[in-house]
């Protein structure tokens, strides 16, 4: 197959190329699009043969539920039912926005979107790119991370097309995202709003606008399960993976350089190819043609956005071994360890 990819500027969209997209969507094709976390592939959300190329184009298990990306309100009544009070809130707090809220789905939402399951993924994007390409289409457009299954999230067009081109019909450069992390997944099916994928909406910002908020037990955990029913993408299976091994080294800051350098050190001289990820506050310590900083501690939302760049970098670069420093397991630390957790097969060395 060819893959289009054609560029649209977010703060100036061209409706002649954006009606190109809208086309393949309608005729059941695979278009990758920026959001303002990481870029999506989207189809059809309500046609299942269209869902199903999702699945193939990621080789992602067909068991893992889908999201599905809406431009207006009114989508929630007749994507789900029984819409709960704080669901309702939380969507007039944070949408368009990085939320995705797990709802019980309408009889309109095939299986083949949902993974089988009567709930339904559903967020509101606020990255212009994408709300004008659900708007223009009249379609709820199903769309996982635009990768291939397992790994890391692509956050610009690069990374998609070093995945994708050849796979599927159209990738919409719109740029680097501004977020780099996927949406923050809350389940409101239940008396309490459950947290099932920390992001960028915190459990703070979840909680002024609707009170007490808890996580999923499996998000507090820094073991895998594998009992874990993948209710919401990302909670079941090994995901954001680069080509090498790697290593996160939790500790006080002295011990984690120290042990990183050793570990480093000692691949280095058995002939491997090494990286280490460091921090702008660490990045001095470490020798220099192997390190890379991730962003500014002072500002999580600098990590945030440059982990998957980071872990796609380091593939190309060859790297067999990849050591990392952690980071404070709360707010958006939160979701930063959550991805790098599973990006290392929950590979913890405490220091």
């Amino acid at each position: 197959m060819e893959t289009k990819i054609i560029t649209i500027d977010s703060n100036h969209i061209d409706n002649n190329q954006l009606m190109s997209a809208v086309q393949i969507l309608h005729n059941g094709g695979l278009v990758a699009f920026p959001t303002e976390t990481v870029y999506g592939l989207g189809a059809d959300g309500l046609n299942p043969e269209a869902s199903k190329k999702i699945y193939s184009a990621k080789g992602r298990p067909s068991d893992n539920p889908l999201i599905i990306h809406i431009a207006d309100f009114e989508a929630l009544d007749k994507l789900t039912k029984d819409c709960s009070t704080y669901g309702r809130k939380l969507a007039e707090a944070f949408w368009p926005g990085p939320l995705t809220l797990i709802l019980n789905k309408s009889e309109l939402v095939p299986f083949s979107t949902t993974g089988g399951l009567d709930t339904v993924a559903v967020r509101m994007p606020s990255h212009p790119i994408a709300f004008e390409l659900i708007r223009k289409s009249g379609i709820y457009i199903a769309a996982p991370s635009a990768n291939v299954s397992g790994r890391p999230s692509p956050t610009k067009a690069e990374h998609v097309i070093e995945d994708m081109n050849g796979v599927i019909d159209m990738i919409i450069d719109g740029g680097k995202v501004d977020i780099g992390l996927e949406s923050t997944i809350v389940d409101v099916t239940g008396d309490i709003p459950i947290i099932l994928r920390p992001g960028f909406i915190t459990i703070d910002m979840l909680e002024q606008v609707v009170g007490h908020v808890e996580y999923d037990k499996a998000i507090l955990s820094k073991e895998k399960n594998p009992d874990i029913k993948p209710k919401a993408p990302g909670m079941k299976y090994k995901h954001y993976a680069p080509k090498g091994e790697l290593t996160i080294y939790e500790g006080n800051s002295d011990s984690v350089i120290h042990a990183i350098k050793n570990a480093a050190t000692r691949k280095l001289s058995e002939g491997y190819k090494v990286g280490i990820i460091a921090t702008d506050e660490t990045i001095e310590f470490y020798p220099k043609d192997i390190v890379k900083t991730i962003g500014t501690r002072k500002d999580e939302v600098t990590i945030a956005r440059g982990l998957f760049e980071i872990l796609r970098d380091f593939d190309t670069d060859g790297a067999e071994y990849i050591f990392t420093e952690s980071f404070d397991n709360n707010q958006l630390g939160q979701a930063i360890m959550n991805r790098l957790l599973k990006a290392a097969g929950y590979h913890i060395e405490k220091v």
